[in-house]
Parts: C-alpha cells; structure tokens; sequence
C-alpha cells in the first residue's frame, strides 16, 4: 500500500437501467465505478449531471445514503435525467440510451475540487456531443491528471476521430475484446493486438476484457492474464465491466501486484453478474474483496 493514495475523480454519466419488468436500477459506467470506489474505501469524486425530477431525486438520495459526495452532481433544470432501456437478448444487454440527458450538460466551470491531480477515470458514452467534449477537455487541461479511459462504444454515440484523442490522452485504456477489434485492431494473436494498440497511442497499460474467457493486461512488464472461477449465479452482465474496472483502478492506487489485481476484479465482476443491474445496496457485498489485500 502507497504512502499517499492518489485521489480519484469520476466524470462521467449516472442514470437508471430500465428492464423490461418495469424494475429500474442505478447505473450508468462512471456512477457504477463510483459506487464501487466508494465501498472499496477510495472516497471518490464524481462529477456527473441530473435532472430536476424524480429519478435524479432518487440518484442523489442513493449517492449520499451511500456514502458518496454528491456536492460535484450538478443540477439541470432543461434536461431530463438519463435514463437507458435494456433488453436481454441470449444472456447480452442490449442499450436503448436516452439522448439530450441531463450528464450530456455537465459544465466545467460548475466542478468544484480541492485539487486536480490524481487518477481521472471518464468513459467515452458521456464525450457523445462536442459540447460535453469541450467541457470535459477544459476540465482535463485545468489539472495534473493521470487519466483511465473505460471505452464504451455503444453506436450511435461514439465516432473514431475524437475517441482515438481521448486514448491518445489516456495513461490507461480498458474495453473490451470486440470493441478492440472493432477500432480496427484485427491480429488474430490477442497479445500482438494489443501491443499495436498500445504502441500506436503509447499507453502505459492496456486492459481488455474476454467476457467468460477473462482478462488481459499490457504493461511495460509484460502481459498478464486471468481466466474468471465457475459463477456462482448468473441474473444479467449489466455492469460486469464497471466492476472489473473499480477493482482494477483500486489495484492501480494501493500499488498491488497486476495478477492479484487481475484475479481480484475478476472475481468481483462474477460477483456482479449474480446481480439485477451494477449496483450492489449492501456493503457485505465487498468483504471478500476488501479482504484480498488487508
């Protein structure tokens, strides 16, 4: 463990995944991080936006019953919350994501830190317009910040020109096995995929989930991998990849070794998938993980 734990800052979206049963859950990537950090001990900063209804009552409620400071969660009184429908298709979430939400409006100049410095974790579903990508540059500039850049191509959202700017940007990368692959990353050999990744923006690390087959990572120290346990219960994957991800940066700032943080997320994201939707309410949930390295 670090003498000085660098600070986290999230930025980025939080709305509630609607199911088709009419249950709705907290989510959203960076709120899902957050909450995680959270639990872990990490006492992140989230930045986001809400709208002035109900659901971003709920948002803040949860956010503080949890813990979380929520005086970075903006208020919006011209855009509604966000929300995304979810459907289910063979075992795969499927996102209907609502646009012009309240977190496409988060303003720079309305973030209040101590300090800008530290890990600054964004995704890119919350850069979709070029004004939230203007904000989020002016937020990045004004600061010291080693950034994690969580992709999350969700299409229509998303186009390669300013995502491969924000990579470029970022000291370290997580996505996804497809998403890799689909930014044009073909090499049958994974490894060799992701050294051209990690040499065309010259990254310190790059993290690439499998889904059932696992975990990567790409460091200056070589590759690493790790195969997921049996699941103990399956419900859905929603939020799966945010949980690998809080785990994985809170390996990052306790400074543990890249294999016991790789088996440490990964055992947290089977964990998840025993879950409706990312959030866990109770923090029992998080014993086992806080107990890997106490």
């Amino acid at each position: 463990m670090t003498a000085h734990k660098p600070s986290i800052t999230v930025f980025g979206e939080v709305l509630f995944d609607c199911f088709p049963n009419g249950k709705q859950v907290l989510g959203g990537a960076p709120f899902n991080v957050a909450w995680h950090l959270q639990a872990l001990g990490d006492n992140p900063t989230f930045i986001s936006r809400i709208g002035d209804d109900a659901l971003g009552d709920t948002i803040l409620k949860s956010a503080q019953a949890w813990g979380l400071r929520t005086d970075n969660i903006q208020h919006d009184q011209a855009h509604p919350t966000g929300r995304v429908d979810i459907t289910v298709q063979d075992d795969e979430p499927h996102y209907d994501i609502t646009p012009g939400s309240a977190y496409d409006f988060i303003s720079a100049q309305s973030v209040q830190l101590a300090e800008r410095s530290g890990l600054l974790y964004h995704g890119s579903l919350a850069l979709r317009s070029p004004y939230a990508q203007q904000q989020f540059k002016t937020l990045r500039e004004s600061g010291d910040w080693s950034v994690f850049l969580d992709v999350n191509l969700r299409a229509p959202w998303w186009e390669e020109t300013s995502l491969f700017d924000w990579i470029q940007a970022a000291r370290w990368v997580k996505l996804n096995v497809d998403e890799l692959r689909e930014l044009g990353f073909q090499e049958p050999v994974l490894e060799v995929a992701m050294r051209n990744f990690q040499t065309q923006f010259e990254l310190e690390q790059v993290i690439v989930t499998r889904g059932s087959e696992g975990a990567s990572v790409l460091t200056p120290e070589g590759f690493f991998s790790q195969t997921p346990g049996e699941i103990p219960e399956f419900v859905d994957t929603v939020g799966a990849g945010d949980a690998f991800t809080a785990v994985f940066i809170h390996g990052l700032i306790e400074s543990w070794p890249i294999q016991d943080t790789l088996i440490a997320a990964q055992a947290f994201a089977s964990q998840v998938i025993g879950l409706r939707g990312a959030t866990p309410d109770n923090r029992a949930f998080y014993k086992t993980i806080l107990e890997m390295h106490a």
